[in-house]
């Protein structure tokens, strides 16, 4: 068993949470209350991870990672080592990778609150802030605990974008399932078995979770 991995598959998952959960709430929050021109083509691009194969993805994130853009150059001017292959890369690859898994929940659960509830907000003299806090927040709060949870998951379990945008660097790139890949070809196939049936069990806990907080939304309304 690679505790190593694990940890940092651990610690990537939770860094991804916090730091994706604030701004694919503002984001699915525009897109459940908005009535913008283009909307329909920021859904689709939010989307698109659920599409694309991994790789696709990961070669177009290794891409504007890279030396030669703006943001890799960027980066390593102020940090002094290249985003790619580092722990940063990582981090910033899987918040746009788990776009979709944010903010649909969260888009959903928005979109399930009454119209009138809102305007009731606005007329007892809410700021639009205070709305949210008071009224938003908590009503959406099953669709943004779904949200963190498979956010959370599906981060445990990424390979692809991982290894494109990561590598395999002990300590800093390799995550729990880059670690059963090397595994596997290194023909050592109880520790990898070890290793899979960890996110098999993490994944069917998150999967769990995920269906009885849909199911108690679900009462709720």
């Amino acid at each position: 068993m690679d505790w190593t991995a694990l940890g940092l598959s651990l610690r990537l998952g939770v860094l991804t949470v916090v730091l994706l959960l604030p701004v694919a709430f503002l984001l699915a929050r525009s897109l459940a209350y908005g009535r913008f021109r283009g909307r329909g083509v920021v859904e689709a691009v939010v989307a698109l991870p659920l599409i694309l194969p991994p790789t696709v993805v990961g070669f177009y994130l290794l891409s504007a990672f890279g030396r030669g853009s703006p943001i890799g150059s960027t980066f390593e001017g102020l940090l002094g080592h290249p985003l790619v292959f580092s722990f940063e890369g990582l981090v910033l690859a899987s918040v746009l990778v788990n776009l979709p898994f944010a903010v649909q929940p969260m888009q959903n659960a928005l979109a399930a609150i009454p119209r009138s509830v809102r305007e009731a907000a606005r007329c007892c003299g809410l700021s639009p802030l205070a709305a949210i806090r008071r009224i938003e927040l908590p009503l959406a709060l099953p669709g943004i605990a779904t949200a963190a949870v498979l956010t959370f998951a599906h981060t445990l379990g990424e390979f692809g974008v991982v290894l494109m945008v990561g590598g395999s660097i002990p300590g800093e790139t390799r995550t729990i399932s880059i670690a059963i890949y090397d595994r596997v070809q290194a023909f050592d196939e109880p520790a990898a078995a070890t290793m899979a049936l960890v996110l098999l069990v993490l994944a069917v806990a998150a999967l769990g979770i995920s269906n009885t907080l849909a199911r108690r939304a679900a009462r709720q309304d």
